[in-house]
Order: C-alpha cells, then structure tokens, then sequence
C-alpha cells in the first residue's frame, strides 16, 4: 500500500475530524507538561483559538502567562510577537504607519506588531487609551485603517492581553465598553506547594535539555479551522440554550430570578456574552470529546464569559461584595434544565 493510500484509510477509519481532535489534545497535553499548575488558563487559551476570540489574563507577575501563550505559539504553524505596553507608547507603535520613500516621492506602509498569528499585548492597562483603543479595534474589525487604506489581518488572529491586578499606579484601566470585546477574562492565582515543586524540577530539567532538542510537531493552521467548524456543530439542546440565555438574562433582571441577586449590579451583561458563552461551551465539550455540551461546560465558562461584563453597584462594592461573588449566586439560584 502506498503512503497516499494509507493516508486515506487512516482518514476512513477514523475521520478527519477525530484526527484534527486528536491533534489539538496533543497540543493541550504538550503546553500543560510545560506551564505546571494552569491546567484552566491552558484550556481557556484553547478554547479562544477554538472559539475565535481573544482573552485578557489578569494575575500577579511569575505566573507563567507570558510562557503559556509562547508555547502555544511554538505548537502552531503561526507567527508570535510581544510587545510590552508602556504609557509613552503610540498607536503606530502598534499597527504601523506610513514611510516616506525618497526615491520616488511615495508613501509605503510598514506593518506594525499587531499583524502577527498570536499577539501578547503584556500590561495593556500601562498603555494609554489611544493604544487601548487601536488594539481593541482591530481585535473588533479584524483590520487597521491608516490614512485612506484600510489593511486585513490575518484570518489567524489571537490576542492574549495580560494586566497586573496588584500595581495600579500609572494605569489606564480598561473602560466596561472596551473589555465587552474580549471573550474571556481569566484569572490565575499562584501554584500550591506540590506544584511549586514540581515547577523547580521542571526548570532544572529544562535548563539541563540539549540545545539540538528534536522540535515538537506543529498544528497546521488549516487544522485549526478545521477544529472551528468542528465546534460550530457541536450540538447544544435547546433547553440548555434556553438556561444559558436566562443565566445572561439574570444579570440584566436580576429580581426576576431570585431576591439574593438583587443590589450588586448596576448593568448586566450584553448579547456578546451570550454569544460568547455558547461558543465558548461548546469548544470546551470539543475539547473534552463530546459532540454535544452538558450544563457543567455553560457554568465552567460561566465566570470567565461574565466577570468583564459586569458592573458592581456603589453599594454592593462598599460592602466589599465582588463580580465572582454574583456569579456564584448566579449559578446557584438560576435553575438548571
């Protein structure tokens, strides 16, 4: 039997969808191996490349965020690029601009960082809002305008912005407008002490690890769109749809679900939640391996989908009550079909 033929009796025997499956748990098995303890934030990056939108990672420095989007870049056939933002910077610094060419009096367009596969946008909240708003923009429309032209970004296209929960000096927090853009915000915590050591002892033997190291095998990214329509068709019944909208729905009539949800929000969440907590549902029951999601995959992504999308009431911060603490609530008290 010849190569071509044992190819496609590997893809009759098992389908080209399980084969692309089987590619993206390699993947996720691979970057877990490496960044130890953020078996969620792993997942969550997933499920943005699935979902087709981009995230926003909040936790103090030394957590490996910066490290998990690196290696998510090393296992996709995708170009990375950071870039570190600082108040001083300007939004050409980050979509490009126009240079001048002496030769023949003519203006040319130099791209800028964000025309790269994977972008980490680290400390977006150091940058002013001119940049903040030209970022947010082009994760938007998928596009930057400069002058009259308008120019397209690539079809693979993830952003990964990262911003320090403890230093608040010098920033420029994210208007609730804003971060309505990004479809996940998570948030990591610190190792426990078993992972901690586990996390020295892997860095030892990554410091000891030949330089000549055989590279690892790489997602095409024509299996990444693949695995995107595989996630559109992952069935979801439509009780489920109906809890998922009411659970969206609770945050904007909260009386209307239960009296413990009354008086923390002054506004609830919009369509993009909804939208954003479908997508991301299914592509995590892909992920597990299931062609249809459960009510455990709406209320896994539930905190991350909602937590950027809602604003506190005056009273319920003065009392020192949070946006996870109403989700929690939220969880409990919304029925499950």
């Amino acid at each position: 039997m010849t190569l071509h033929e044992t190819q496609q009796a590997a893809l009759r025997d098992d389908g080209p969808e399980d084969l692309v499956h089987a590619e993206l748990l390699a993947l996720r098995r691979r970057i877990r191996a490496q960044i130890l303890g953020q078996e969620t934030l792993v997942d969550r990056l997933l499920v943005a490349l699935l979902a087709d939108g981009h995230l926003l990672v909040e936790g103090a420095p030394g957590l490996a965020k910066t490290t998990a989007i690196k290696t998510l870049a090393g296992g996709v056939e995708a170009d990375f690029h950071r870039i570190q933002f600082t108040p001083d910077l300007l939004p050409a610094d980050l979509t490009g601009t126009e240079v001048y060419r002496p030769a023949d009096g003519s203006f040319r367009f130099d791209p800028g960082p964000i025309f790269h596969n994977l972008l980490l946008a680290d400390e977006v909240n150091r940058a002013p809002a001119k940049v903040q708003s030209a970022l947010l923009e082009a994760m938007g429309e998928r596009q930057v305008s400069v002058g009259r032209e308008t120019f397209e970004l690539p079809r693979l296209f993830l952003v990964m912005a990262t911003q320090n929960p403890i230093e608040q000096e010098g920033t420029y927090p994210l208007p609730e407008a804003q971060l309505d853009r990004f479809l996940l915000h998570v948030r990591v915590d610190y190792p426990d002490v078993d992972t901690e050591k586990a996390i020295l002892a892997l860095s030892r033997a990554a410091a000891l690890e030949a330089e000549d190291a055989v590279a690892q095998r790489r997602v095409a990214q024509a299996q990444i769109f693949a695995a995107r329509r595989a996630v559109l068709g992952v069935y979801m019944a439509p009780q489920l749809e109906d809890y998922l909208v009411h659970l969206v729905m609770a945050t904007r009539e909260p009386g209307r679900y239960s009296a413990a949800l009354e008086g923390w929000l002054r506004f609830g969440a919009s369509p993009r939640a909804t939208l954003a907590l479908d997508r991301c549902a299914r592509a995590l029951a892909w992920l597990d391996g299931r062609d249809f999601v459960i009510p455990e995959d709406v209320q896994a992504m539930a905190p991350d989908c909602l937590r950027h999308r809602l604003l506190l009431d005056y009273e319920a911060e003065a009392e020192g009550r949070g946006v996870d603490g109403f989700i929690e609530v939220l969880l409990a008290k919304v029925p499950v079909p």
